[in-house]
């Protein structure tokens, strides 16, 4: 933290009317507080040749020890009388801060705040947010001053936000790289319809282990398991989206009996491959011990998004791509003659 009353401080404070009174202003009121404490100069003299010195007036220092000494002191006034401190001024005794430090020219206090053990960084900064700084605004304490968070927070704030970006940037590459192999702009987007069934489903998977197993905030690693699912959650509807249009272009089968062809011949495989990356990925949710906490999100999410999808692609994937696949011809083939 940059501030600390800690340090003990005297204040001098005049008396306006007082010092009105007598023709004098607060400046040379603190001008002479100045020369009774650690002296004022005044000017500088410098013979041919030599340094130059300071001249300084101050009072002597065997009487001028305490505050006290001070406040008792007699100092002049514009009239050439003289007259306490006391009379001209109040002591207050108080607490300060050793140095001001400034943001951009502006004065700026930094306070510390570690959460405990069990809170996430990503908790306490909910908590500062959403609760402590709002019911200080409405008491009015804030007028005139602008917080931020930085530090720690601050950091975790910009990695949320590339991360929000990072899977806006994936969504662009896979789909583009699915138009590219698929030389079509219509089927990759009925592949990436399983997309939100897995965001749904890493939802669902976050709300169960919050409510069954222990709570598991939306932290960095639980994003990144989001992303990870955008990779992952294609590949069954890329399965039943190619073979469909492999059995068309051979000329065998028309467009529905090739959907549902290629969805009974892909759904072993599918559930196969998806049924050994969730049982892999239920240790990372349900293995306890010393940092189970970290990772235990990312295995809820891709668990539940995986989970999620698998099951309901077999009925959107072959809906959807029952009204696309039309534009599809099917190839004629050729009948053989005997001469």
């Amino acid at each position: 933290p940059s501030i600390e009353l800690l340090y003990p401080e005297v204040r001098f404070l005049p008396d306006r009317d007082a010092l009105s009174a007598l023709g004098m202003s607060t400046k040379v009121f603190g001008e002479s507080i100045d020369v009774l404490m650690n002296g004022r100069q005044v000017g500088d003299f410098q013979e041919d040749g030599k340094k130059k010195i300071d001249l300084i007036v101050k009072a002597d220092d065997n009487k001028i020890k305490t505050p006290e000494d001070i406040f008792d002191a007699q100092i002049a006034t514009p009239n050439g009388s003289l007259l306490p401190v006391s009379s001209l001024a109040s002591m207050q005794r108080t607490a300060g801060i050793s140095e001001i430090r400034h943001y951009n020219g502006d004065r700026t206090i930094t306070l510390q705040v570690t959460p405990p053990p069990n809170m996430t960084i990503q908790e306490a900064m909910e908590i500062i947010k959403g609760g402590i700084i709002p019911n200080v605004e409405k008491s009015g304490a804030l007028k005139e001053v602008s917080i931020n968070l930085s530090g720690t927070a601050d950091k975790l704030s910009m990695t949320i936000n590339m991360l929000s970006f990072n899977i806006i940037m994936a969504l662009v590459i896979i789909y583009l790289l699915m138009s590219a192999l698929f030389g079509n702009f219509i089927y990759p987007l009925v592949i990436m319809a399983t997309v939100p069934l897995a965001t749904a489903g890493g939802f669902v998977g976050l709300a169960l282990t919050n409510t069954y197993l222990a709570p598991q905030p939306l932290d960095i690693l639980t994003m990144l398991g989001f992303i990870i699912l955008i990779g992952i959650v294609v590949n069954n509807a890329i399965l039943i989206v190619h073979q469909s249009l492999n059995l068309i272009r051979s000329g065998d089968y028309g467009h529905k009996e090739a959907i549902v062809e290629a969805t009974k011949s892909r759904i072993r495989p599918i559930y196969m491959s998806s049924l050994t990356s969730i049982f892999g990925m239920l240790p990372l949710v349900l293995a306890p011990g010393p940092g189970s906490e970290f990772y235990r999100g990312l295995g809820s999410v891709i668990t539940g998004g995986l989970a999620f999808s698998t099951f309901f692609t077999i009925f959107i994937t072959p809906a959807l791509l029952m009204f696309f696949i039309k534009m599809e011809k099917i190839p004629k083939k050729e009948k053989s003659h005997e001469d």
